[in-house]
């Protein structure tokens, strides 16, 4: 078997990519502080944004967030410019107008190496305001991509520039974190290669699984929200007026709204659900299609391959709404990584994705052609992709592989490879978080309060946080940390590192974390409905 090289990997990322409008190029260099260019007449000068809020805590660009970025060590720069635009998107027989990275769904991956410094620029040619997450990467907190919290807005024709180091390999991704925009097609993979990589493979699939609504028959993200929540506006305080804005930029509540623009399209919400393995509805949301690469079952983008070839598979659910369980067909699943981070290797049928969550898995191909699909938990739906190693026939787009019944590997059940577990020492700092709401308000939050800018829940650099997660609603979420990674903690030990896990409805989910990365860090539930609906929190470090 040989050992898996650079070129072979960049030849073999996501099948449908096409030509997004996304450049890159290397090297070490002096280059001036991140933030806002000045493009196309953006007013904000880089650097030093404060939001508002209490006083007493670790703003984004704080002296104690450049320290901690200098720890994390200068390397080389690795350049890229992403476009986000309104498109056309082919779905594979089904053209979409949409937001999108380019000209692709999902947009182009961007690919570097860990060390590296990433130095990205994303231009807004929008109609609105937006920002860019670099989703579980823990970075220095003014490139965090939060608006209002992090960063101002980046308004349309203006430019803003993410730089920051990279320090650890893993599968993540690029989406934004305005309002609804990530529930179109504003998302990308961010593949951070291992310099010193243990595993041996011969090829590399990246699997983007998405759920999508926008653009038909005239639903949109927003109005689907404003149907969720009965023509009511989102109760947040985002720090920059409206969370949600409109198609001028100007703050106006837009889609999200009681107009009748808002309705516009059939209800997309979902009245009947239930999934055995999240022990509730599979979601709010009732899409009508699911997406592997960004092409539909029917028309499913097809991974080449020869027998005996081994793939890794990076999987990342870049859905708003759905969980998907994926299973490849006549294939065991050997996991590597969850959420970027290495586990010792277990073999599954199957696998169980929450939104925003990231499995990497070895599968050794065997002869034929074989589906993957991903299953829409709760939803009575599916996407679907194909390996083909040899001649033979598409499966039909209903193909059902036994595997998706088979076992299922739960992420509370794997365990940490020993260079990235925590140790079991007691937390410096313990808090209880509990998950409120229902889908009859749709009023979901934290501790029965929406999210405001000008709450803090309070850390100190140097603690060992643990948070009780009480999930008192009927509902699962999953829940995202920013700006760390946290370790699921069992009775008897403390498991694998994520920065997403989902919380199943009426249970407890503990993680723990170290608090080495200064600053003003979101937690949230990623289904993009809730949290903008008001699930999300803020932890503050204290000066």
């Amino acid at each position: 078997m040989k050992r898996y090289t650079r070129r072979a990997l960049l030849g073999a990322s996501i099948v449908a990519a096409g030509s997004g409008v996304l450049s890159a190029c290397s090297g070490n260099d002096a280059q001036p502080e991140a933030g806002p260019t000045g493009h196309r007449g953006n007013a904000h000068s880089g650097g030093g944004f404060v939001p508002k809020g209490p006083k007493g805590y670790v703003n984004p660009s704080d002296p104690e967030v450049l320290t901690a970025e200098r720890r994390r060590g200068p390397g080389p720069v690795r350049r890229f410019t992403l476009t986000a635009t309104e498109t056309s998107l082919d779905l594979g027989g089904r053209t979409v107008r949409s937001w999108a990275y380019g000209d692709t769904l999902p947009g182009k991956e961007v690919r570097i190496t860990a060390g590296d410094v990433l130095d990205l620029t994303l231009a807004n040619h929008l109609g609105e305001a937006t920002t860019l997450h670099s989703h579980g990467v823990r970075m220095r907190c003014d490139m965090d991509g939060v608006p209002g919290l992090t960063q101002p807005s980046i308004q349309p024709g203006a430019d803003f520039r993410y730089r920051f180091a990279v320090p650890h390999p893993g599968t993540y991704w690029l989406h934004s974190h305005s309002g609804m925009q990530l529930d179109r097609g504003l998302y990308a993979p961010l593949i951070v290669e291992d310099p010193k990589e243990p595993l041996s493979y011969d090829k590399e699939w990246v699997v983007v699984l998405d759920d999508w609504v926008d653009g038909v028959s005239g639903s949109t993200p927003d109005g689907v929200l404003a149907q969720l929540r009965g023509g009511k506006a989102a109760p947040m305080d985002m720090g920059e007026g409206p969370a949600h804005h409109g198609p001028g930029g100007d703050g106006s509540n837009g889609d999200s709204d009681s107009s009748p623009r808002a309705y516009a399209g059939p209800s997309r919400v979902l009245r009947e659900s239930h999934s055995r393995v999240l022990h509730s509805m599979g979601g709010n949301v009732d899409y009508p299609h699911y997406l592997i690469n960004g092409r539909l079952p029917k028309a499913p983008t097809v991974f080449r391959a020869r027998p005996g070839d081994r793939i890794r598979l990076r999987i990342i659910n870049a859905g708003g709404d759905t969980a998907f369980r994926v299973a490849l067909a006549g294939h065991e699943m050997t996991v590597t990584h969850t959420d970027g981070y290495p586990v010792e290797h277990t073999t599954t049928d199957a696998l169980l994705l929450g939104m925003a969550e990231r499995y990497d898995v070895l599968v050794t191909a065997k002869d034929g052609v074989f589906p993957l699909v991903a299953l829409a938990e709760g939803k009575d739906a599916q996407a679907m992709a194909v390996l083909r190693t040899s001649g033979g026939s598409v499966p039909p787009p209903t193909a059902y592989p036994d595997e998706l019944d088979g076992m299922l590997v739960p992420a509370r059940r794997l365990v940490p490879h020993e260079s990235v577990a925590l140790s079991d020492d007691e937390p410096d700092r313990e808090m209880r978080i509990k998950l409120t709401g229902g889908m009859e308000k749709f009023n979901w939050g934290f501790d029965h309060e929406p999210y405001s800018i000008q709450k803090r829940i309070p850390i100190r650099e140097g603690e060992r946080v643990r948070i009780s997660l009480i999930n008192a609603t009927d509902m699962w979420h999953p829940v995202h940390l920013h700006g760390h990674t946290f370790a699921l903690t069992g009775i008897d030990a403390v498991g694998a590192r994520k920065d997403t896990a989902h919380v199943l409805p009426h249970r407890k989910l503990v993680i723990d974390f170290y608090a080495d990365n200064p600053g003003l860090w979101m937690l949230h539930c990623h289904n993009q409905y809730h949290s903008e609906s008001g699930m999300m929190t803020i932890l503050g470090y204290r000066k």
